[in-house]
């Protein structure tokens, strides 16, 4: 009836004395000194990974997916226009960097393109069917509110 059997007794004594331990190695335990030949085999082998998986990108462009300023030339240079060439990879490029996502692609690469992808109506609408159109509908209380907006709508434009 004291709150305390045998076995809480044996689990607070277990966790007491690795507790102890804990604190005495922690007391004990020396800095280690420095090993450089470790340190850089570790080196060594960061490097060596980082080459393999390196790409060296030789070819120089323009980004396409950044908004460019183009400045005009001086009004009297007819030189400059005659001088410059067309980079057909880089307009090609640039076309497909402003294309909308659904003619990128041909189904979403996200979930939140999946919402408006598909624009098409799912069935042809038809009118003479009531379960799918529904026209607007004036009642009287409708014909009165549609009058009052319509007469503050005059009276703030005269205004």
């Amino acid at each position: 009836s004291s709150g305390i059997n045998a076995e809480n007794w044996e689990f607070q004594t277990f966790q007491h004395y690795f507790i102890q331990i804990n604190l005495r190695m922690a007391a004990q335990k020396e800095p280690v000194p420095l090993n450089f030949v470790h340190q850089n085999a570790i080196l060594c082998e960061t490097i060596k990974k980082e080459q393999k998986h390196q790409k060296l990108h030789k070819d120089y462009r323009v980004n396409p997916f950044k908004k460019m300023h183009v400045l005009a030339g001086k009004p009297n240079e007819v030189a400059a226009e005659e001088d410059a060439q067309e980079d057909d990879q880089y307009i090609n490029i640039f076309k497909k960097a402003r294309e909308l996502p659904t003619e990128k692609y041909e189904y979403p690469q996200t979930e939140s393109q999946s919402y408006g992808w598909f624009t098409t109506p799912l069935i042809d609408s038809d009118r003479s069917d009531i379960r799918l159109h529904h026209p607007r509908k004036m009642s009287e209380v409708t014909k009165y509110m549609d009058a009052a907006w319509r007469l503050k709508e005059q009276s703030e434009n005269m205004q």
